[in-house]
């Protein structure tokens, strides 16, 4: 099955079907080619399937909720869940579905006149009358000698919505070089009343203000480089300090912000914040024609139960796009044009139904 749709029966992939005779067959076009294969990008893999549309899922395999130890906060799991284990359900649940998930990156998105996208995935072309970009973010990793990629080990923690409730009463230390760093360290605070913030041996600018609130909360500032770093297991315990002295803690945060992965859509004019998140309103559209976007990549708060709220979201926009279902856009770029109720007509009044 090809995303709830019979995928061609010689085996090919949809974009090499006919190839051989694509100057008088009809072209084959998916209806939705989703980039990213996080909890945004199967969800909508799930809601595409179920919706029997033709789609392709391509997985980088970069996913950032694979690096997660274990996820206490997303509901539905008393105990936990370990980030790949979620991944590796949702993947299943999809496929179930006949959604075709394939490995590898997309490396140049453009748009015809015609409107169609052109995604190249190792360097063939794949044409889809809509995209959703669920390509994520990028983790700043903390430079620490000798110890490469700790985000990518799991010896850092990046996120402390997510896990702070597991910091109580810890030791805590969080790295940051200016105002985020102190506003992680201050949100930490609720869990604990131990908490330090390294700069790693570069000047932390903060305000008066900063200044103030940092001292009433009790939060150390540690300016010091480290020169060595102990770890036990995969976590950093301790740091030894340039000047000599061994700094222990049971949690250490990176709060060194992120990248968004939305280089593909610069091409296409595609409106970004400064952050280069993509700016979507209420239906996950992007200012791109044709191009929706849901999870890290967007504007909005980095969860994984928000990620799979907006594929949900955009899958369903999507669907009714494809079937015809209007969608004004009279709306100023900075306000949202409709409500989402608008986008289920099966939960909409009789009396307002169209179709």
């Amino acid at each position: 099955m090809w995303g709830g749709v019979a995928a061609p029966s010689s085996g090919k992939s949809l974009h090499h079907t006919r190839r051989e005779k694509a100057g008088t067959m009809p072209e084959n076009v998916l209806d939705c080619l989703v980039i990213g294969g996080g909890p945004a990008g199967l969800t909508a893999a799930i809601y595409l399937a179920r919706f029997r549309r033709r789609f392709q899922v391509v997985d980088a395999g970069a996913s950032r909720a694979a690096l997660i130890p274990t996820s206490h906060n997303h509901a539905g799991f008393p105990e936990g869940i370990h980030g790949k284990a979620l991944l590796s359900r949702m993947t299943e649940q999809a496929r179930k579905y006949g959604a075709h998930i394939v490995p590898g990156s997309v490396t140049r998105l453009e748009r015809r006149p015609d409107g169609v996208f052109l995604a190249t995935l190792d360097g063939e072309p794949i044409p889809a009358r809509t995209i959703l970009l669920a390509t994520g973010v990028v983790d700043r990793e903390p430079d620490l000698p000798d110890v490469p990629d700790v985000i990518r080990r799991g010896l850092v923690r990046h996120c402390g919505i997510c896990d702070g409730y597991e910091a109580l009463g810890k030791r805590v230390a969080v790295i940051g070089h200016g105002s985020s760093g102190l506003h992680e360290a201050l949100f930490l605070r609720t869990y604990t009343a131990d908490i330090t913030l390294l700069s790693l041996g570069r000047s932390l600018v903060l305000t008066e203000e900063e200044g103030r609130q940092a001292a009433q909360a009790e939060i150390a500032i540690v300016e010091e480089p480290v020169r060595r770093v102990v770890v036990e297991g995969d976590q950093v315990r301790a740091l030894d300090m340039l000047g000599g002295a061994c700094r222990s803690f049971d949690v250490l945060y990176a709060a060194l912000g992120s990248d968004a992965r939305s280089d593909l859509v610069r091409g296409l004019g595609t409106r970004l914040d400064d952050k280069g998140c993509v700016v979507t309103d209420e239906h996950q559209r992007s200012s791109t024609d044709g191009l929706f976007a849901a999870g890290d990549v967007v504007r909005s708060l980095d969860q994984i139960s928000v990620a799979m709220g907006q594929a949900a979201i955009a899958a369903t926009a999507i669907h009714n796009r494809l079937r015809g279902v209007p969608s004004p856009r009279g709306a100023p770029d900075d306000t949202l044009s409709f409500s989402p109720q608008d986008l289920c007509t099966c939960c909409s009044r009789p009396d307002a139904r169209r179709h």
